[in-house]
């Protein structure tokens, strides 16, 4: 199926794609939520829409480079998958534990906030959607499970053209799987956290529920996100080393603008869609969802149709970043 997509005619391919957006478009204006405030909605509906349209701008004028990409991470597949499993154990190569010291921080950092926050400072339990409480360590590690991910996941994104760069000198290799085998890496340690997670909710006496499974979709988004920011930082990085300080420090402060530590029901109304813009808080809040809520994914439209309109424009973006820059990265490095 994907080999046919190089066989797909632009305009059939332009088309599918225009009919999707309109669905979608039209399922943006026609939606209403009468608990809402009207103005809210309006903006919602507006900003959504300038969404879509850039993105059709986008894919009409670089359909053929956003293609070239895609195709490429699916015939590369079973080379992504053997690197990606070397990469995470030569991180611990050499160590007489190994893979044990990926698995303790995640153990070491749950066990801290539990002395922290419930033993010292007995913290009381923090009140979400509708009245309902829970613990503040559980709300705190569901939120903080994600961000370790996407923290990790984007810095060495970010680096993975840097490290390879052996890779990158050569000519028949195809560079554009380096950012996502770095991702897939992170990816097994983000697994044992959740699973550090769901025992944590257990404990608690959140037991498991068919709401548990949108943890698949949340995980899916995180890593289709990081995937998309990552082709645009790993090919700047090359040319300005300095991102990756800027990303560092960008990423301490855009930790606090995120839910994480707090709780976003805190916030007004009216300044609570400026905190939705960070594409971050959807997962976040996602995350918690599908551990103590009961609400699917879906049941939140604007934030979600928000949350993969700005995947789709940042993943055009990235791809078009990296293919663009991608004949000069053996010169420079």
């Amino acid at each position: 199926m994907i080999k046919g997509l190089k066989k797909l005619p632009k305009r059939l391919g332009l088309g599918i794609f225009y009919v999707m957006a309109l669905i979608l478009a039209l399922l943006l204006v026609m939606h209403t939520n009468p608990l809402a405030d009207p103005h809210t909605e309006m903006l919602k509906k507006i900003c959504g829409c300038i969404l879509i349209g850039i993105s059709c701008i986008l894919v009409f004028f670089w359909y053929d480079r956003l293609l070239v990409l895609p195709v490429e991470l699916f015939h590369s597949r079973k080379l992504i998958k053997r690197l990606s499993v070397n990469d995470f154990k030569k991180r611990y190569a050499g160590s007489y534990m190994g893979i044990v010291w990926a698995l303790a921080q995640p153990v070491i950092t749950v066990i801290m906030y539990y002395i922290i926050f419930d033993v010292v400072f007995q913290s009381r339990a923090e009140a979400v959607s509708d009245g309902v409480e829970v613990p503040y360590v559980l709300m705190l590690t569901a939120g903080l499970v994600p961000w370790f991910f996407f923290s990790e996941a984007l810095t060495n994104g970010t680096t993975s053209l840097l490290e390879y760069n052996y890779l990158v000198k050569k000519v028949l290799f195809k560079i554009s799987i380096l950012p996502i085998i770095k991702i897939i890496a992170a990816m097994f340690i983000h697994v044992f956290f959740i699973c550090v997670l769901l025992l944590i909710a257990c404990v608690y006496g959140y037991y498991p529920s068919v709401y548990w499974i949108q943890i698949l979709y949340y995980m899916a988004c995180e890593f289709i996100l990081v995937l998309s920011l990552s082709y645009a930082t790993s090919a700047i990085v090359v040319f300005f080393r300095d991102l990756l300080q800027i990303i560092n420090i960008g990423l301490q402060l855009f930790q606090w603008f995120t839910p994480i530590l707090w709780n976003i029901n805190i916030v007004p109304d009216r300044f609570k869609w400026i905190f939705k813009l960070n594409p971050m808080a959807y997962i976040v809040e996602g995350y918690r969802n599908a551990i103590y809520g009961d609400t699917w994914f879906f049941e939140h439209f604007y934030s979600s149709t928000y949350f993969w309109l700005f995947v789709v424009a940042t993943f055009c973006i990235g791809t078009l970043i990296f293919k663009r820059s991608k004949p000069h990265f053996a010169d420079v490095l």
